[in-house]
C-alpha cells in the first residue's frame, strides 16, 4: 500500500509539476557582492523592493587600513533609517515600502587606505502577487492519501530554507576567513619590517660603539725620543 501511494503522489506532481515548483520555491532571495572602495569615494548601491517585504543587509570590511567603513540606508522617500560610523561589520534588517532603497559605503574620511567590502541581500516576501495555493486545484485524488501533498510542500520549503541558511552562513564564513587573512598577512608584514629597521639600527649603534670605544684609546699625542 506504501508502494501504491507514493505512486500516486508522484503522478500527481508529474501533472501538476510546474505548479508544484512555483509554490514551492517561493522563499527569500539572497546575493552577495565583493569591491573595491577607493581612499577619500564613497560608492551607492540601490534595491528595488515591495511593500511589506523585508530587505536584510549585512556587510564586513574584509581589507583596508583600520578594517572600518561608514555605512547609511536611505528609503525611497529618503529617510536614513540605519547607519553606521567606522565599523567593520554590521547586520540590518528593515521591513519595506514600495521603491527604490539606496545603501551607501563612505570611506571619504580615508585619505589613503583603499577598503574590501563584502555585502550580502536577504529579501523576503517578495513574490510576485500569485496565490502559491493555485496549482492545488490540479492535483485531484490527493485527499484520499495519508501523506497529504501539503506535507510534502511543507518538507520541500523547509529543505529548501535550511540548505539557503546553510549557504548565507558559509557565505559569512568564508567572509570572516579572507578578513582574518588579510589582517594576519598585513601584521606579518610589519613585523617583518620592524625586524629589519631594529636590526639596521642595532647595527649602527654597535657599529657607532666601536668607533667611540677605539677613538678613546687612540692617542694622537707626538712622543718625541
Amino acid at each position: 500500500p506504501v508502494c501504491s501511494w507514493v505512486l500516486v503522489v508522484f503522478l500527481s506532481l508529474c501533472v501538476s509539476e510546474r505548479y508544484v515548483v512555483a509554490g514551492a520555491f517561493t522563499q527569500s532571495l539572497d546575493s552577495d557582492f565583493t569591491f573595491t572602495l577607493p581612499a577619500g569615494r564613497k560608492e551607492c548601491f540601490f534595491q528595488t523592493m515591495r511593500k511589506d517585504a523585508s530587505l536584510e543587509i549585512e556587510y564586513q570590511v574584509l581589507d583596508g587600513a583600520g578594517l572600518d567603513v561608514d555605512f547609511y540606508l536611505s528609503s525611497p522617500s529618503g529617510h536614513v533609517v540605519a547607519s553606521d560610523f567606522r565599523k567593520s561589520d554590521g547586520v540590518h534588517t528593515v521591513e519595506t515600502e514600495e521603491g527604490d532603497y539606496m545603501f551607501c559605503f563612505d570611506n571619504t574620511f580615508s585619505t589613503v587606505s583603499e577598503k574590501i567590502i563584502f555585502f550580502e541581500l536577504i529579501l523576503d516576501n517578495m513574490d510576485d502577487g500569485e496565490d502559491p495555493e493555485d496549482w492545488k486545484q490540479y492535483v485531484q485524488g490527493a485527499d484520499l492519501l495519508d501523506m497529504k501533498l501539503e506535507d510534502i510542500m511543507d518538507t520541500i520549503n523547509s529543505v529548501k530554507a535550511r540548505l539557503g541558511k546553510s549557504l548565507q552562513i558559509q557565505t559569512v564564513l568564508r567572509a570572516f576567513e579572507a578578513r582574518d587573512r588579510n589582517l594576519q598577512e598585513s601584521n606579518y608584514e610589519r613585523v617583518n619590517i620592524w625586524s629589519c629597521t631594529n636590526v639596521v639600527v642595532m647595527v649602527v649603534v654597535s657599529c657607532i660603539q666601536v668607533y667611540l670605544l677605539r677613538s678613546l684609546f687612540d692617542d694622537k699625542r707626538i712622543t718625541r725620543t
